[in-house]
């Protein structure tokens, strides 16, 4: 299990979530005073589906799959998770079980913060501001997850790939475009649905189209970014024609 004491991340975990920006000084400090936090190592989970909780989690440090598992045991991964962004929220306001997984799968250790259900409950009530950017970050949830479901299905693999490369640049970025693949490829392949033999294929593919550079099998530089933008981007049979 992951370190169960109080770190030292708490005093930062809330300022890291862009949906707590802007609360006045009191209530950040009264989330604060409430916020927990612990290390988590790959692979250990922070739930399981099913389990039940009355938490909200915040990724403060390193990275986290949301997956579901099927009745054959086949995992997909629905959702990764960067610093800053929470889950949780579903089990917390229904009071329901959670059904997905979340397990740590950062290279180092990932740091997670997590605020009681009645704290969090009690500042959301007394701060209409937070109530409202909160149904904002859930309405591009929802979003998110209607494009993947209409979108997605219908792209080919190159690019689903290349919006997930988009993806970990903009996350990961640290500069001329370089960032380590966050997952492996077996991962990144339940990610976007294929085979880690095609993820490999379309990766070379990529590289001799000078889209992309690879230093060993992580680090990638992405050298032609709106090339990529554009593969990723989805038209419909009539916008092609």
């Amino acid at each position: 299990m992951g370190c169960s004491q109080c770190c030292t991340h708490e005093s930062t975990c809330v300022t890291a979530v862009p949906v707590f920006k802007g609360l006045p000084v009191v209530d950040l400090q009264l989330i604060q005073k409430v916020t927990k936090s612990r290390n988590f190592l790959k692979g250990e989970y922070i739930f399981r589906e099913g389990d039940h909780s009355e938490t909200l989690f915040v990724v403060k440090k390193g990275l986290i799959k949301l997956t579901k598992t099927s009745a054959e045991g086949k995992e997909q991964i629905v959702r990764l998770l960067f610093p800053g962004e929470f889950f949780g929220l579903f089990s917390l306001l229904k009071d329901e079980r959670h059904y997905m997984n979340a397990e740590a799968v950062g290279e180092s250790d990932t740091v997670i913060c997590s605020i009681d259900k009645n704290d969090f409950l009690k500042t959301m009530e007394h701060n209409a501001g937070l109530s409202y950017r909160f149904l904002l970050a859930l309405n591009d949830r929802l979003y998110e997850a209607d494009e993947s479901v209409g979108f997605l299905g219908l792209m080919e693999v190159e690019q689903r790939l290349a919006r997930a490369l988009i993806l970990f640049h903009d996350k990961l970025n640290e500069g001329n475009g370089i960032f380590s693949l966050p997952i492996t490829k077996k991962d990144l392949a339940s990610y976007i649905g294929t085979t880690p033999e095609s993820v490999s294929r379309k990766l070379l593919a990529f590289m001799s189209q000078k889209l992309i550079a690879m230093n060993g099998r992580r680090q990638i530089q992405i050298l032609e970014l709106s090339h990529l933008k554009k593969l990723g981007e989805f038209q419909s049979e009539w916008e092609q024609k």
